[in-house]
């Protein structure tokens, strides 16, 4: 079963809709191991190819042009609309505070209120899950959707004429194990800010159905502070921005703090 699905939507398509201080939360023992062994040096070559991958395209497209940048260019605020596991709120609130501490250029925080957000996060039980995607994608997208993909959470957005994102959502399932809930939200809350394709042929991204992290790994720091990196704007075509990779990713590099993993064999 994929573990995660990626949607992309055009301003008149199926989606219809009208920085604080981190929260303290226990990391699981497979987060923590995950650490221990990521992998967080990567040549130039390596970061650029996972950026030109994840950036461009959509693993799942409703409709709409995906061969530009799709990014947010404005401030993004997020909220929380499910009440029924306070822990998973304070996950949620962990994690967006997480990514913004960690994206340079991009001006993420919660919000109390759902009139002003851009990007809600869904937290419902698994047996509301289809439920959920019939809400938002009407009856006959979400049966696309279940029988393309079949997906255990998603996330989606709705961008306008200029590529830019206007408002993004996340579907995610209270239920599932620790690791798994915490995979899923880190994923899929990053790519509903842009990075919406999937790859399986870079090893290194969690935006790869075949790789599972839990948390905001050195790889995903690299892309998502290249996407948001000011010179790369919504709408740029591959040609437009493969010329500006090599100096931003300078950039980045100075400002990105990479964890020290103890030296050990890699796990069979």
């Amino acid at each position: 079963m994929p573990r995660a699905t990626r949607l992309t939507t055009t301003l008149l398509a199926a989606l219809l809709l009208g920085g604080g201080a981190l929260a303290a939360i226990a990391e699981t023992p497979i987060v923590t191991a995950k650490r221990n062994y990521e992998r967080t040096t990567f040549t130039d070559a390596e970061i650029i190819d996972g950026f030109m991958k994840t950036a461009f395209g959509a693993e799942y497209q409703l409709a709409g042009r995906v061969d530009r940048i799709r990014k947010f260019q404005k401030p993004v605020r997020v909220f929380i609309n499910g009440a029924a596991r306070p822990d998973r709120n304070r996950q949620i609130e962990h994690i967006t505070s997480d990514i913004a501490r960690h994206i340079r250029h991009l001006d993420l925080a919660l919000t109390p209120q759902r009139e002003g957000a851009n990007l809600i996060v869904n937290l419902v039980p698994e047996r509301d899950f289809d439920r959920e995607i019939r809400k938002l994608y009407g009856t006959s997208n979400a049966r696309k959707i279940r029988k393309s993909l079949d997906p255990q959470c998603l996330s989606g957005f709705r961008k306008n004429d200029d590529y830019e994102i206007e408002h993004s959502e996340v579907i995610l399932t209270v239920d599932n194990s620790e690791f798994v809930f915490l995979d899923c939200a880190y994923e899929e809350i990053l790519q509903s800010l842009g990075p919406i394709n999937d790859t399986t042929s870079v090893p290194w991204t969690m935006f790869n159905d075949d790789v599972s992290m839990g948390f905001f790994d050195t790889y995903d720091r690299y892309l998502m502070n290249i996407l948001y990196d000011p010179r790369i704007k919504a709408g740029m075509s591959a040609d437009e921005v493969r010329p500006l990779l090599p100096a931003i990713l300078k950039d980045v590099r100075a400002k990105i703090t990479v964890h020290s993993a103890p030296q050990r064999k890699t796990p069979h």
